[in-house]
């Protein structure tokens, strides 16, 4: 499937239909301070307002969050809800800010109830300044015919990148200078979070600079998408598949513990991999729309790699986000069994 991207699909795309979305999404993890989050804001113009979401899981196991609905006018910048994101250049550069007000959570878990936890939570003021730069090509794009079925739109462009991320964060208080990586997203087009039945996306750091990005997409009458990129430090490596096996816990039905194999696209040949994750703080966030419930679990991860992706052999632990989306059915996550 051929893909289309250029410096100019940093900036913002036209989207008539009505539940068209456009978004950034920028993660980070400093393993030294001990602090990880990611920062997001999706634009829903001809629904007259945004998605801006803030989470950051603080070293002592708390997590400060929040999510907001802010109203916007058009789709001509990302800014809403306190957050921003600037271009300084394209695929090189970004800037991403926020500053307001978040929830302190003791036990993320109690967000399953987001009006609860809300209303019994203190609030503290704080600040994010974070700058990301390229740590790698960037990976995706928007395909030259479109991918996805009527119905189950998630985006018509997307594309995800490796980064470095450097700046400060405070929360109240507190005050964190940050040294760390992550990975940053953009994506475009008609999109609702019940059109997938379920997926994991899992997002990885290594130690070396190496990284990769797996993902699993299921539909509900049909085999879905396997697939994802390693980075080894000098290229983009495509994967062909991605098989996850999951732990879960008994209270809540969240993953801890995490195994993907999968076949990389080597110099040599397809070889098969297998990464371990294990889940070190989750917070789960709720969506509904249409009299359906989706529920996506954000999972602070520590990863390890059966082998190291680079020159350094001894680079085999990483850190990242494993991000689990399901629809509830009955009360239970529909992905169980993966």
């Amino acid at each position: 499937m051929k893909v289309r991207l250029g410096p100019e699909d940093e900036y913002m795309h036209p989207g008539p239909e009505p539940t068209f979305n456009e978004s950034m999404y920028f993660n980070f993890h400093d393993p030294v301070v001990g602090l990880g989050g990611f920062v997001r804001i999706g634009n829903r113009p001809n629904e007259g307002h945004a998605e801006m979401t803030v989470c950051l899981y603080l070293p002592d196991g708390r997590v400060a969050f929040t999510f907001r609905r802010p109203e916007i006018a058009d789709n001509e910048r990302f800014e809403a809800g306190g957050a921003s994101f600037e271009v300084v250049r394209p695929f090189e550069e970004l800037r991403v800010a926020y500053r307001g007000r978040l929830v302190l959570l003791t036990d993320p878990l109690e967000m399953a109830d987001p009006r609860a936890a809300f209303t019994s939570n203190p609030w503290e003021e704080a600040t994010v300044e974070l700058t990301y730069t390229g740590a790698a090509t960037p990976f995706g794009g928007e395909p030259e015919e479109s991918h996805e079925r009527p119905g189950e739109e998630f985006a018509r462009g997307h594309y995800e990148q490796l980064v470095e991320a450097r700046g400060t964060v405070t929360v109240g208080e507190e005050a964190w200078t940050v040294d760390g990586r992550g990975l940053r997203d953009h994506s475009w087009g008609p999109r609702t979070w019940q059109a997938p039945w379920y997926y994991r996306w899992l997002t990885v750091n290594m130690s070396d600079g190496t990284g990769m990005m797996l993902s699993r997409i299921a539909r509900q009458d049909g085999p879905g998408t396997r697939g994802g990129f390693v980075w080894d430090g000098e290229g983009i490596h495509l994967v062909d598949d991605v098989r996850v096996s999951t732990e879960w816990t008994d209270e809540g039905r969240y993953h801890q513990r995490v195994r993907a194999g999968f076949i990389v696209r080597g110099a040599d040949g397809p070889e098969e991999r297998e990464l371990t994750g294990e889940v070190r703080n989750l917070i789960p966030l709720r969506n509904r729309r249409d009299g359906r419930v989706t529920r996506i679990s954000e999972g602070l991860t520590v990863w390890t790699l059966d082998r190291a992706l680079g020159a350094d052999p001894s680079a085999t632990t990483g850190h990242g986000l494993s991000e689990y989306l399901d629809q509830i059915v009955d009360g239970e996550p529909v992905g169980l069994a993966e």
